[in-house]
Parts: structure tokens; C-alpha cells; sequence
């Protein structure tokens, strides 16, 4: 298909000759309508101001350039928003752990902490599980619940569970071949404390309540024949 011609351009001073117009200077200013422009802006033509010139940098850029690209750091503006506590999870409520060290165990839920993790307790004294935090991932809400009005909860936060920091120890040429012997790490007195003042009033309410005790310190488990789905925790 033949491209489409374009309308010829036509001057509304057409040249006589090469360089030489029909319309003299004076026609061509009427002819442009440029004395009513002139007119309408108090006999002066408009005057329109040019971009302003860009700023010169404070710092002069360098002459030499690495050879190497340099990456750099992208700038991350994520603000971490606060996580959601299920509509089930609330203080007090028994909870199924479902993975880590304590699976199928049942604890007690005691308040949410500022990171989204969930401060709980077995008791330690029922079924051994101390004072943690947990993912609510990781969790399943049941319908029982425990009266916690009386254990106090401030004292615990994300900073309270942090792990100090330990310097590792330079091996000599003797050492490097030895198996050494890891030391077992000993609770502290002061968080053993803790561990009791939030266990003993929370064992009172529990021992209240006929066959709580037994329920709490029983695992949870599915057996066969058991449908996941179907179950009313």
C-alpha cells in the first residue's frame, strides 16, 4: 500500500523569484493579523520568558570514574504494619501448638506481643512448657479457655526472650582436632521466677475447673480414622 501524500505547504508569501517575495514587509504584518496582536497588548508584542537554567550541582561530579559498577543500596520504604490477632485467639484461650519442639501440646494463651508473636505457658508444672513465644501460624484455637485475671503479664516482652550475644573463642592447633564439650546452658534464677509467679495463679484457676488439669497435660494427636476437617476443637 502506497504511503498517503501529505497537503503541500503553502506560504502565504509566495516567492517571485528565489529569495525575492510577492508581499512586501509591511503587507505581510497586516497580512499576519500581527499589528492586532500588538494592539491587544497595549502596543507591545508578548514576551514570553524562556525555561529557567537548570542549577548547577553543589558538588562538581569527578573526573574519573571505578572500573567496577557500584550497586546501590535500594531504599526500603516498608512500614511494617501490625500483625492481626485471629478473631478466635483471645486472652485465656487453650491453644493446640502444631510444630517445633512441643507439637500436639496444649498451652495457654496470655497476651500478643508487639512483634505479632504470642506469649504462652503451659503451665510448665502441667506439661512442661515454659513461658514462649509463638507464630499464630502455628497454632490452633480451641473453644476452652482459662481465667487469667490474676497473672500480671508486663514485665514480658520481645526483649525479654532475646539471646545474648556470644563471642566466639579462637582455637588453637591442639584444640582444632579435639572434640570439645559443649557446656550446658543454665536458666537464669531470675527467669525461673518468672516462670512461677505466672504458673501459680494460673494453676489455682486451672485446678478449679473439673478435668482441665488432665486435659491440658494430655498430647494431642490424630489416631486412625480421624477426619482433620470435621473435628470441633
Amino acid at each position: 500500500m502506497a504511503p498517503k501524500q501529505g497537503k503541500a505547504k503553502i506560504s502565504r508569501n509566495p516567492d517571485l523569484i528565489r529569495g525575492l517575495g510577492k508581499h512586501s514587509r509591511s503587507k505581510m504584518y497586516h497580512k499576519r493579523g500581527l499589528w492586532a496582536i500588538k494592539a491587544k497588548n497595549g502596543g507591545v508584542f508578548p514576551r514570553h520568558d524562556g525555561k529557567p537554567a537548570p542549577p548547577l550541582p553543589a558538588v562538581k561530579p569527578p573526573k574519573f570514574y571505578p572500573a567496577d559498577d557500584v550497586k546501590k543500596p535500594l531504599v526500603n520504604k516498608r512500614k511494617p504494619k501490625p500483625t492481626k490477632l485471629r478473631a478466635s485467639i483471645t486472652p485465656g484461650t487453650v491453644l493446640i501448638i502444631l510444630a517445633g519442639r512441643f507439637k500436639g501440646k496444649r498451652v495457654v494463651f496470655l497476651k500478643q506481643l508487639s512483634s505479632g508473636l504470642l506469649l504462652v505457658t503451659g503451665p510448665f508444672k502441667i506439661n512442661g512448657v515454659p513461658l514462649r513465644r509463638v507464630n499464630q501460624s502455628y497454632v490452633v484455637a480451641t473453644s476452652t479457655k482459662v481465667d487469667i485475671s490474676g497473672v500480671n503479664t508486663d514485665k514480658f516482652d520481645d526483649k525479654y526472650f532475646a539471646k545474648e550475644a556470644e563471642k566466639k573463642k579462637k582455637k588453637t592447633e591442639g584444640e582444632f582436632f579435639e572434640a570439645e564439650k559443649e557446656e550446658k546452658k543454665v536458666l537464669p534464677q531470675e527467669k525461673k521466677e518468672d516462670q512461677k509467679s505466672v504458673d501459680a495463679p494460673l494453676i489455682k484457676a486451672i485446678e478449679g475447673v473439673a478435668d482441665l488439669k488432665t486435659y491440658l497435660g494430655a498430647r494431642f494427636s490424630l489416631k486412625q480414622g480421624m477426619k482433620p476437617h470435621e473435628l470441633v476443637f
